[in-house]
C-alpha cells in the first residue's frame, strides 16, 4: 500500500457511489439539454447507445462535476465528503459505499471514521491539496481498449453544445486542446476528427456541432496554429512537442532572430520545437508561434491523452510543479493557465496506479481486471518458455498460433500475430528467416508476413500502408498475418484483428512488455474472445510486475481459466410483504327501453310565434 492511501479505500470509488445512489436527484438539476444528451447515451433509455458501460458512467462523472459540483478541485469535493459539507451536507444526497475499512454508520445515513483512517485520510487530503493545480485537474482511467478517444471526443462534443447555447457560463469550454504523448497516438487522435457524431449527439444537434466546429491537427513539424483570436469551438489536436515549451540552450542565430516566435515571419511559418526537456527556471522557457496562438483562445480545455507521460518514474518527485523537476507539459499547461482562462485539465490514462501509487486526482476508473471479466476485453492466454533458443521459441508460437487460429476469420478479418523482436538487425536476420521456415513446413505462403521496423531499407512505403491497413477488410494489409515489429505496436496502436503477441528476449523498456502484450486484447465480435502471449519467462517476469506496478493485479488475473469470476451485487433492505383485505362493491345498472302508447304532444299551437317572424325594415 502506498504512503497516505487507506487500504481498501480510493475517492473516486465513493463519488460514483453517491452520484449511483441520488443519480435522479442529481440529473433534475442538470440543463435540458445535458438530459437530453445522457438519455441519448444512456442504453436504459436509449437501447441503441453507442457508448459501453464504462465510457457511458465516465461521461456522467464528467458531467457530475461540472454541472452539479461545479468544477470543483479534487481535495475540495474529498473534503467536503470527508467533513459533511455542501452537498454533501444533505441527508438526501449523501451515502457512502462500505469498503473493506469498518465504518460505523450512523442513523441518518453519514459515516463515522475511526481514528486511524481519519488520520490516513488527514493523510490523503493533505496530499491531495500539496498537489493539486490553479485550474480543475481531473484524471479518468479507462484500460485500454475501452474508447478513451471517443470518450474524449464525446465529452468534447458535450461542452461545446453547452458552450453555444449558454455562453456566458464559465463552466463550459470554448475551445478544446488535445495533447498525444508521441507521434504513434497523435495519429490515433484523428479519429476525434472522423468519428461519426450521431453516434453520440442526438442528430438534431450534431449539424450544430458540425457547422461550428474547427479542427486543427498539427501533425507536421513547423506547421502553424490558424486559429482566428478570441474565436470559439477550435478542436486543436497536437502532440507534446509541437506546442511544449522548453529550455532554450543557445543563443539565437542572425535566422533565429528573423523568425522568432514574436516577429512577423513566425506567425507565417511557425517555429519548431521537437525536444522536451526537463525545466528548472521558468525563465529559461522558450515559447513558439502555436503556443502563442493558443493564449488567445478563451475558456480553453485541456485533453491530454495516455496522461501517465505526465507524471513519470516517480510521483513524489515529478507529479507537480514545486515539487523538484517538473515535465516540460505540466509546464506548458501552467504557462497556458497564466496567459488565458483554462476551465479544465482532463487526463485520460489506462491506469490510476504510478509504481503501485494511486493517482491523487482520480475521478473515475475503470481497470483491466474488470474489463475483461465484463468481456470488454479478450481473455488472455499467457504461455511462458523458459531456457529455449530463439528459434525454438519463435516455432513453439507460430505454430501453436496457427494450429489455434489458422484458417479462422473475425468480422472478415484473419487473425494476425505480432512478433517483436530487440533490435532491427535481430528482426531482419534472424526472427523473419526463422517465421518464414516455419510458415513453409506449415504450408503458409511468406507473402503473410510484415516486417515493420522503422528503417526505409527493410520496411518500404507499401508496407506502412498494409501495416495502417490491418483491419481494413479486403486490402492487401488485411491478409497479413505474421507482423514482425522493432519499436512499434505500443500506445495508440489500434488493432483488433491482433489476437497474439511473442517476445522473446527482453527490450530496454520495461514497460514495453507491458504496453506490447496489451495489444492484443481489444475486442473484435460480439462474442468474447482470447487471445495468446507467448513470452519468455524473463518478459513474463517483467509483465507480473508491470500489472502489479500499474494496475495493481497479478499476472494470473489476465488468464480467465485461472481467477475465480467476481461480482458486485447492490443489496437494499426492502420490508416484508403486507397482505390487504379489500372490500368489494358491486353496483349494476340496466337500461330499460319505454314505450308510449300515443304521442307526445309539446303544445305548439298555442305558442306566440310572431317574436320569431321575418321583419322588412
Amino acid at each position: 500500500m502506498a504512503k497516505g492511501n487507506v487500504e481498501g479505500f480510493a475517492f473516486y470509488e465513493q463519488l460514483l457511489y453517491y452520484y449511483k445512489a441520488n443519480r435522479r436527484k442529481i440529473r433534475s438539476r442538470y440543463n435540458d439539454l445535458t438530459r437530453k444528451y445522457l438519455a441519448y447515451n444512456d442504453v436504459e433509455e436509449n437501447p441503441t447507445a453507442f457508448l459501453r458501460r464504462p465510457q457511458f458512467e465516465a461521461l456522467e462523472i464528467y458531467v457530475f462535476l461540472k454541472e452539479f459540483m461545479g468544477n470543483p478541485q479534487v481535495f475540495e469535493m474529498f473534503d467536503d465528503w470527508r467533513k459533511r459539507r455542501n452537498h454533501f451536507a444533505d441527508a438526501s444526497y449523501y451515502s457512502v459505499k462500505q469498503t473493506l475499512m469498518d465504518f460505523a454508520q450512523t442513523p441518518m445515513g453519514y459515516v463515522n471514521l475511526p481514528d486511524a483512517v481519519e488520520k490516513q485520510t488527514d493523510h490523503l487530503f493533505r496530499q491531495m491539496k500539496l498537489y493539486r493545480e490553479t485550474y480543475p485537474n481531473y484524471i479518468y482511467a479507462l484500460a485500454m481498449g475501452l474508447g478513451k478517444t471517443i470518450l474524449m471526443a464525446t465529452c468534447i462534443f458535450y461542452e461545446f453544445l453547452l458552450a453555444n447555447k449558454y455562453p456566458k457560463e464559465k463552466i463550459y469550454c470554448h475551445n478544446a486542446l488535445v495533447f498525444a504523448p508521441d507521434k504513434t497516438v497523435l495519429q490515433s487522435l484523428r479519429e476525434i476528427i472522423t468519428f461519426n457524431k450521431a453516434l453520440v449527439v442526438p442528430p438534431e444537434y450534431a449539424k450544430v456541432l458540425d457547422a461550428n466546429i474547427k479542427f486543427h491537427f498539427l501533425d507536421e513539424s513547423g506547421a502553424s496554429l490558424h486559429t482566428l483570436d478570441d474565436s470559439a469551438f477550435n478542436i486543436i489536436i497536437s502532440n507534446t512537442q509541437k506546442i511544449i515549451v522548453k529550455k532554450k540552450r543557445k543563443e539565437d542565430s542572425a535566422a533565429q532572430l528573423l523568425f522568432k516566435s514574436d516577429s512577423l515571419l513566425s506567425s507565417v511559418y511557425g517555429t519548431d520545437g521537437e525536444e522536451e526537456g526537463v525545466i528548472t527556471e521558468e525563465s529559461e522557457l522558450l515559447e513558439n508561434q502555436r503556443f502563442k496562438k493558443l493564449c488567445r483562445l478563451t475558456q480553453l480545455g485541456v485533453y491530454v491523452d495516455e496522461a501517465h507521460h505526465l507524471f513519470g518514474a516517480d510521483l513524489e518527485k515529478h507529479i507537480r510543479a514545486g515539487t523538484g523537476q517538473r515535465t516540460s507539459l505540466r509546464d506548458t499547461i501552467n504557462m497556458l493557465a497564466k496567459s488565458t482562462s483554462i476551465v479544465g485539465c482532463y487526463n485520460y490514462t489506462g491506469t490510476p496506479y504510478v509504481n503501485k501509487q494511486l493517482l491523487p486526482e482520480v475521478v473515475y476508473a475503470y481497470g483491466l481486471r474488470e474489463s475483461i471479466q465484463h468481456g470488454y476485453l479478450k481473455d488472455a492466454d499467457l504461455k511462458a518458455y523458459e531456457n529455449v533458443r530463439s528459434v525454438e521459441f519463435l516455432r513453439g508460437a507460430v505454430t501453436s498460433f496457427w494450429e489455434r487460429y489458422g484458417g479462422n476469420t473475425y468480422e472478415g478479418l484473419p487473425p494476425k500475430l505480432a512478433i517483436f523482436a530487440a533490435t532491427i538487425a535481430e528482426a531482419n536476420n534472424e526472427v523473419r528467416p526463422a517465421v518464414e521456415r516455419v510458415l513453409a513446413d506449415l504450408g503458409v505462403p511468406a507473402n503473410r508476413v510484415l516486417v515493420n521496423v522503422g528503417d526505409d531499407r527493410i520496411t518500404k512505403d507499401e508496407d506502412i500502408r498494409n501495416f495502417n491497413d490491418l483491419d481494413v477488410v479486403g486490402t492487401q494489409g488485411s491478409e497479413k498475418q505474421f507482423l514482425i515489429l522493432v519499436g512499434k505496436g505500443r500506445e495508440g496502436w489500434n488493432c483488433r484483428s491482433l489476437f497474439g503477441v511473442a517476445m522473446f528476449r527482453s527490450p530496454s523498456s520495461r514497460v514495453f512488455v507491458l504496453q506490447a502484450t496489451m495489444r492484443c486484447l481489444r475486442q473484435i465480435t460480439g462474442e468474447q474472445q482470447t487471445a495468446s502471449v507467448f513470452l519468455s519467462k524473463e518478459n513474463y517476469d517483467i509483465l507480473d510486475a508491470e500489472l502489479q506496478k500499474n494496475f495493481n493485479m497479478d499476472i494470473k488475473d489476465l488468464n480467465k481459466k485461472d481467477k475465480k469470476e467476481s461480482h458486485r451485487y447492490e443489496v437494499r433492505v426492502l420490508p416484508p410483504p403486507r397482505s390487504i383485505k379489500l372490500k368489494r362493491i358491486w353496483r349494476e345498472y340496466r337500461l330499460l327501453e319505454k314505450t308510449y302508447n300515443k304521442p307526445i304532444s309539446f303544445n305548439l299551437a298555442n305558442v306566440d310565434c310572431t317574436k320569431y317572424a321575418s321583419k322588412l325594415f
